[in-house]
């Protein structure tokens, strides 16, 4: 008898992958039939907002744009992370995970959430409620998720192919309603 399917697919992916794109379109994909996703996916903004250090998150459920950053002054160094902005980002996603999901897409484990903070609270109720998960994993951060993950995971090359085999392991069918 064969192990199960780690019901966690951590996309581990390098600085230019379209990963958002990748996480959107197969929760399209699993709408499409008939299957409930919540979660958070990195927002599209205007084409220079990445280099003013602009970040926000857009809910699966609802569509709604969440900035997560927060203007420091030009001169600024530091963390732009908007700590409202992600404690908002975070009812977001819990509240979608109190509905029920059948799966469950979260844009990334960075920086924060490999120091235990930012979405890792979050990240972890969806492990314990045994929903599955997507998950975003840059590189850079492997060796934290590794730690934080503990094995329960499948990483997955940031490929379609590579998320919808895994996702067709786990032979889910739609929540009831």
């Amino acid at each position: 008898m064969s192990e199960p399917t780690p019901r966690i697919a951590a996309l581990v992916y390098g600085r230019k992958e379209p990963v958002s794109a990748l996480m959107e379109g197969f929760a399209a994909r699993l709408r499409a039939r008939g299957l409930r996703v919540a979660g958070l996916v990195e927002a599209d903004l205007e084409a220079d907002a990445c280099l003013r250090g602009e970040m926000a998150l857009r809910d699966l459920g609802s569509g709604d744009v969440v900035s997560i950053c927060q203007d420091l002054g030009s001169g600024a160094t530091g963390c732009r992370v908007d700590p409202r902005g992600l404690a908002e980002a975070g009812a977001r996603l819990a509240a979608g995970l109190a509905a029920a999901p059948d799966c469950v897409v979260v844009n990334k484990f960075g920086k924060l959430e490999a120091d235990g903070e930012g979405l890792a609270d979050e990240i972890g109720q969806c492990v314990a409620q045994g929903v599955p998960l997507v998950i975003g994993v840059p590189a850079r951060f492997r060796a934290a998720w590794d730690a934080f993950a503990g094995g329960l995971d499948t990483p997955l090359p940031a490929t379609a192919s590579a998320l919808d085999a895994w996702w067709a392991t786990l032979a889910r069918e739609p929540a009831s309603a």
